[in-house]
């Protein structure tokens, strides 16, 4: 039985006075979802997927142009009144985002962003009633009660993504809309969230549409996918049957891609370190600690409190020991070494060290103890005017190109800048060189006057590459540099990225959670947690025989498509 539709579906958001014509980013869709199915919508950044969603829920802004029908159990959603939309939000369908922190308050606790949503909907539930309902939903998505006074920033990013879940159950909803939700989680905690929300929705009978650009993701857990593309529904059916027998040539493009990655690192040839060349970067007993002081009125209370009563058998008081502040081993004892030419690619689940270890590397962060050697140089000895010269040889790409480019400021002076910074080139001589970057980047002389909010997202990351690599530098540390990229725009700034490294001579140290990414572009692989190395070798050996009980996990939580 049919549970949603949409039915020639057409959505442009506000025009601006720069753009005059009227564009649409969702274009004639037609979809339908029964009840209990899975539904998986891929396509790349821009395509209209997240405005599909939304418009179905009716959270467009204001001064959105929508026509077209959406119905659900045979009902008109655009002709609801203000109270019957407030129930069917929560009550019928359920959104949930991709960043966790979107829906909650940091000022709540978990166990009143709970009551809030039930007693709103059903305020005939007492409070007690109210709050055994909630421990039990909080249960089913593997939260224990015993968190419910805690506060958002108390949990991490997956168990914030449970919490989440949770608030889109609490209401029995019929239908779950989950908008990239493992997006920016780690492989095993995305693979925990999915198989928790795909259980969820079988043992409940919900519908979902899992709106995702990961083709492995919906693969493995939709029974349907429906591909979209420049506001269009460009191809849809069975799960197995797309992926192979795809029909139009943007899914047949999509697959392509997203198998290069996998066919290729399959392929990939071991290299072996040659032990007679000296290490480009060479890490030695590396440790970055924090210590989580406590707050004044805790240290103010802790010395009132240093002596107890007398004990019975002595008339003087008994000191007591200060608590000792707690401390976090982000990178606890690193030994590494990284050889020219090398791709070293670094692994782990969020919060594991991976981008402590970088921003100590760079010296963002001086280390509390250990050595960082590069091109036989002492780092952490170097006063600061020697470590930015050093810099220049040492550059980062970082995981979103639009937080590291000044809106403000043109594609040419954004590249051209670590120039001046470094006085490497005058203004005319970096407007050469910055175009001439631009070309190899795969963009034009033509985007140096253009802004950051012009460009695509992959546009924009290569912009961050060519940024990087101005200085010519010897080393390029890469930190997520593709994760938030479609798996087509993925392999092309992938393979943009192999052919800069022939050209340019480069070494890069690649920091990912994607374990296909990391196979397609690493000679060797460090895999990383709790800010230990618990295994290091060749990617092939790390792949097909992982030693580490966490390398196993990882790689066994890994999607892949068939």
């Amino acid at each position: 039985m049919t549970l949603f539709s949409i039915e020639n579906l057409r959505v442009s958001y506000p025009v601006t006075r720069n753009h005059q014509a009227l564009t649409w980013a969702v274009d004639d869709v037609s979809l339908t979802l029964d009840e209990g199915e899975r539904l998986g919508l891929v396509g790349e950044s821009g395509c209209g997927k997240s405005t599909l969603g939304r418009a179905a829920m009716r959270l467009l802004p204001k001064g959105s142009q929508v026509t077209g029908g959406v119905n659900f159990n045979g009902e008109a959603v655009f002709d609801f009144g203000a109270d019957r939309l407030r129930r069917f939000r929560g009550e019928a369908v359920s959104l949930v985002f991709q960043d966790p922190m979107t829906r909650l308050d940091p000022l709540m606790t978990i166990g009143n962003h709970c009551l809030e949503t039930l007693l709103a909907h059903q305020p005939q539930l007492s409070k007690a009633q109210a709050k055994d309902q909630a421990i039990a939903t909080l249960e089913a998505v593997r939260i224990p009660a015993s968190r419910w006074s805690q506060y958002p920033h108390e949990f991490s990013g997956g168990m914030r993504q449970r919490v989440a879940i949770a608030l889109a159950l609490l209401l029995n909803p019929k239908l779950i809309v989950a908008d990239e939700p493992t997006t920016s989680l780690d492989v095993t905690v995305a693979a925990e969230i999915l198989t928790e929300i795909t259980h969820l929705c079988a043992d409940r009978n919900l519908a979902l549409l899992l709106i995702s650009h990961d083709l492995a993701l919906v693969s493995e857990y939709c029974d349907r996918m429906a591909v979209m593309y420049q506001g269009k529904i460009v191809e849809t059916g069975a799960t197995k049957t797309i992926l192979h027998h795809a029909q139009h040539p943007y899914t047949q493009s999509l697959l392509k891609s997203a198998l290069h990655l996998q066919t290729s690192s399959q392929t990939k040839e071991d290299k072996l370190t040659n032990t007679e060349i000296n290490p480009l970067l060479k890490l030695t007993n590396l440790q970055q600690y924090y210590t989580l002081e406590t707050n004044l009125i805790q240290q103010v209370f802790s010395k009132f409190t240093r002596f107890t009563k007398p004990d019975q058998n002595s008339q003087s008081p008994k000191a007591q020991p200060e608590a000792q502040p707690s401390v976090i081993k982000a990178v606890d004892d690193i030994n590494l070494e990284i050889y020219p030419g090398e791709i070293l690619g670094l692994v782990g689940e969020s919060g594991c060290g991976k981008s402590t270890l970088s921003r100590t590397i760079l010296q963002l962060v001086r280390p509390t103890a250990g050595r960082v050697e590069f091109q036989g140089v002492e780092l952490t000895q170097l006063s600061r005017g020697d470590l930015q010269t050093t810099r220049r040889q040492i550059q980062m790409i970082f995981q979103d190109p639009h937080a590291c480019l000044n809106p403000l400021m043109t594609i040419g002076r954004s590249i051209a800048d670590p120039l001046f910074i470094h006085k490497l080139a005058t203004t005319n001589e970096a407007k050469q060189r910055v175009i001439q970057m631009l070309e190899k980047v795969g963009l034009s002389g033509a985007d140096y006057d253009r802004y950051p909010s012009d460009l695509s997202g992959g546009q924009q990351q290569r912009v961050a590459i060519a940024r990087a690599l101005i200085t010519n530098p010897s080393l390029v540390i890469c930190d997520e540099p593709v994760s938030m990229l479609d798996a087509s725009v993925q392999a092309q700034v992938l393979d943009l990225m192999l052919d800069l490294k022939q050209e340019f001579n480069l070494t890069y140290l690649f920091i990912t959670h994607d374990l296909s990414v990391a196979r397609f572009l690493c000679d060797r692989i460090a895999v990383m947690n709790q800010g230990k190395i618990v295994e290091l070798g060749a990617t092939q050996k790390i792949f097909n025989h992982p030693e580490h009980p966490y390398t196993q996990k990882l790689l066994s939580a890994a999607p892949l498509l068939s």
